[in-house]
This record gives structure tokens, sequence and C-alpha cells, in this order.
């Protein structure tokens, strides 16, 4: 996904940056980097891989080399970034948070214009880079902006850093959150609101859709007004968020709380104990104890010391390793016992076959499994989630295969309340070797959101939203 943090101050703010950016790394990808004004020197840029180290080991000993009263820093799961650019509009440096599903027609619009591109990483033409040229094309920046909205495809949302302060842009459905902060010398826009605290911010608003402001040392001004339409992603909420942030003033913390309540509220399995799936089943298994009043105990520890979050390794056998070494099962806590799990989500289930191995192999009696939302069924066409993955691998999909059912009938196969939505749940348990699987109601998961559902993007559930 990816995330990004800026600050415009009326005192230096390099490390207020690069604190604040580095709060964005349980995003986990593949590069980070940092841009500053540098007075008298103008742009200065660092881009550094952070697939195989932390954001901090790569950047801390450069900080020295910075300075200034404006900055910004990026967390990005593709492209190197922040970007440069020297236009019409002037010199600015942008980092985005995207994905371009028409990347490839964007690419060849410009190469038929006789334009070209610079920023290339691993063959690819860089997202930001054409995002920047669709800026470019038009007369301001506000104009480029809406013309960025009007021709991509996905998502993307924005910050430009300008000589007269930062120019943050949600993307036009809002699918990704953009929050401003404040303290007493200065401003803060960043993607996640848990990089606001420790850093000395306040949430001070929240963009709207589609909306455009100008950020200064002295407060914000509205260039653009926020659109009607929103659909920002649930994940967000689900698992990709961190507990203390908030997006649209909602704790994800409470949220997965309700989630794990509401999961509670329709189970009647008896267990010794409740566990979560260490970092984001956690806050879910708490909702779901308290309900239920069954003790809570840790049959898994996660060792993080040596062993970063699965999804950043480059490649799906890596990944696998990583998530299977990182969780340390402890069978005294397991032995002899009936225990119920909480988890965020089941994408292919490979890693959770995994862990049900593992927890056979340690004596566990029963394992149940509780999902804290409804099967994935459609891939995500707005973020970068699963993305890599066949959608015939998901592992919603694999059992209507498996049950001879066809793309027709997925419908019928996302509504909790059907024979084939039973079916296909009860063949998920088979393949991973569950004594029993239930997952979370979409209207529960929307009421403990508590945002209307047409405000939210469930398109991975029930293949609902729209570009």
């Amino acid at each position: 996904m990816g995330g990004f943090f800026g600050v415009i101050s009326k005192s230096d703010c390099v490390e207020d940056v690069f604190y604040g950016t580095d709060y964005h790394s349980h995003l986990g990808t593949k590069r980070a980097g940092l841009v500053f004004i540098v007075p008298d020197n103008g742009f200065r840029r660092s881009i550094h891989s952070i697939e195989n180290s932390y954001f901090r080991n790569k950047f801390e000993n450069e900080l020295s080399d910075f300075s200034g009263r404006s900055g910004l820093g990026v967390i990005s799961d593709t492209d190197p970034q922040p970007i440069l650019f020297n236009s019409h509009l002037g010199r600015f440096a942008i980092v985005t948070v995207s994905r371009l599903v028409n990347l490839a027609d964007l690419e060849a619009r410009f190469l038929k214009m006789k334009k070209h591109f610079m920023e290339n990483f691993e063959g690819n033409t860089n997202p930001t880079e054409v995002v920047a040229n669709l800026i470019c094309e038009k007369e301001n920046f506000v104009e480029g902006i809406e013309n960025v909205y009007e021709r991509v495809k996905g998502s993307c949302s924005m910050l430009i850093l300008t000589d007269k302060g930062i120019i943050a842009a949600r993307d036009k459905f809002g699918r990704t959150p953009v929050v401003i902060g404040k303290k007493m010398d200065g401003y803060a826009v960043a993607s996640e609101t848990c990089s606001f605290p420790n850093t000395g911010f306040e949430i001070e608003y929240y963009l709207g859709p589609g909306e455009v402001v100008l950020v200064t040392a002295d407060g914000f001004t509205q260039l653009k007004k926020p659109g009607d339409k929103m659909q920002i992603c649930s994940f967000l909420w689900v698992y990709y968020g961190y507990p203390p942030s908030y997006y649209e003033g909602r704790n994800v913390d409470e949220c997965r709380y309700k989630c794990g309540a509401a999961l509670a509220a329709n189970d009647e399995v008896e267990a010794d104990f409740v566990c979560g799936i260490p970092d984001s089943g956690v806050g879910h298994a708490h909702g779901y104890v308290n309900e239920k009043n069954i003790p809570y105990k840790r049959a898994y520890s996660k060792y993080t010391p040596t062993w970063p979050r699965s999804f950043m390794p480059q490649y799906q056998g890596q990944r696998d390793l990583v998530a299977k070494m990182k969780l340390i099962p402890n069978k005294a806590v397991i032995e002899g016992k009936r225990m119920v799990f909480l988890d965020d989500s089941i994408v292919r289930g490979t890693q959770l076959k995994d862990s049900t191995m593992d927890l056979r192999e340690s004596g566990a009696k029963e394992v149940h499994m509780r999902i804290a939302c409804p099967p994935l069924l459609f891939s995500c066409e707005f973020l970068n989630f699963s993305e890599s993955r066949s959608i015939l691998e998901l592992a919603g999909r694999k059992a209507i295969e498996q049950l001879g059912g066809s793309e027709k009938e997925l419908k019928e196969y996302a509504d909790p309340d059907s024979e084939k939505y039973a079916a296909m749940v009860q063949q998920i348990a088979r393949n991973l070797d569950l004594d029993s699987l239930i997952y979370q109601r979409l209207d529960d998961l929307v009421e403990a959101i508590g945002l209307p559902k047409e405000k939210l993007c469930t398109h991975c559930w029930d293949g609902s939203s729209y570009f």
C-alpha cells in the first residue's frame, strides 16, 4: 500500500519528517525516501531500499545532511520516490500513495506525444513520474491534479512540495486517507494519524475525497472542494491500519474490538481459550473474549527482532518463510486444548494452513478460526492488496472451483445467508484442516466501522465498487 508524511514549519522539521515517516513503516514495503527544501541549496533527496532493513537504519546517518522547514517522507510499496520535477509550474517534489491500473495506457499516451520518462525501476515506468507528467499538462497544480483524477484508473493520493508550501490531494474517491495535523510551529500531512502523537501533532482536519489543500506553516487553504462520493478502503480498519490510527474519525483498534464482539455474538462454539494471530488479529480477539467471557491466551508469540513483516520480501517463497519463522507456537498453552483463533483475513490460506499444522503438531484438540472480514472473492482493483496473486488462488475462489461453482454465481456465494456460501465456507475449513470456520458478515463489519456502506470500498468481498 504505502504511506506519506510531510511537514511545513517555522523551525527545522527534519526530525519530525524522519520520525513521522517511520511511523508509516507498518505498511511495510520496498522503498522509502525523504526530500527537503534546504535553505540556499534547493531540493535535497534520498531514496533507499527497505526490503532487507528498516527505515530508520537506512536514513539515520543522513539526517545531518538535511535541513529545512519543509519536507516530505514516503514509504512506497512499488516505485522509488520522491520524484523531483522542474516544469512550467516551477520546481517541485512529489510523493504518491497510488495504484495506476491503466499505467501502460498512460505510458503509451505520453510516448506517442514524444514525451519521455527518466525514473525507471525494475524495467517499468515509475507511476509517480506519470502522475507528475499528468499534473504538468495543465496550467496550474489544481487543474493538473484534476487531470490526474480524470485520467487515472485505480487510486492516487499525493503530496507536492513547492517553495510556497505543501499541496495535499486525496484520491478522487478517498480510497486512501490524508489527514492534517497541527502543533504550535507548523503543520503535518499524513496517511496515518498514529504518526502524530509522538511527533507532537494533533489531528486537525481530514481531507475529503478529491479535496486539494495548500498547507503552510501558518495554516491551510482549500484549493478544491471534496467530492460527494467516497469509497475508502475498509481494509484500513480490518488489517492495514495501525491500532492508534483514525480514519474519518473512526479508530482502528476500536473497530477491531467491535468486529471481534460481533463474531462472538454469532458464535456458539465452546472453547478453552481465545488467541489473536499477531498483530492485527489481536484487536479482534480482545473484542471476542470480552463478549464471550473466555480466557485470552498467547498460543503464538511473534518473534520480531530479526523477522520483518511477511509481505515485505519480493518473492512469495520468502514471504511464506518469514510468516512461518516469525510465529512461534507455545505447546504448553496449546496441548489438549480447544481454541478459537481470530485473524483479519484469509487470502490464499497458505500461511493459515501452516499454522494449523503447527497447532496440530503441538497437540491442539480443536482449532476454530474466526475471520474479521467476509471471504475475499474479488481481486483489489484500487490498491496493491493481493496484487501479485491470481484471483483463482484466493481461498474462497479455490473452494468455489472445487464445489463446481462458476463466476456467474459469485453474488450468491457472497451472500452469507445462502446455501452456496455455507458450502464454500465448509470447503475452505476442510482445505485448511479447521474444526470450524466463521467469517464476519459484511453488515456487521460496516456497523463496526461506523460509516455508511456507500462510503466504504467493499469490492474484495462483494465486487461492488467502481472507478
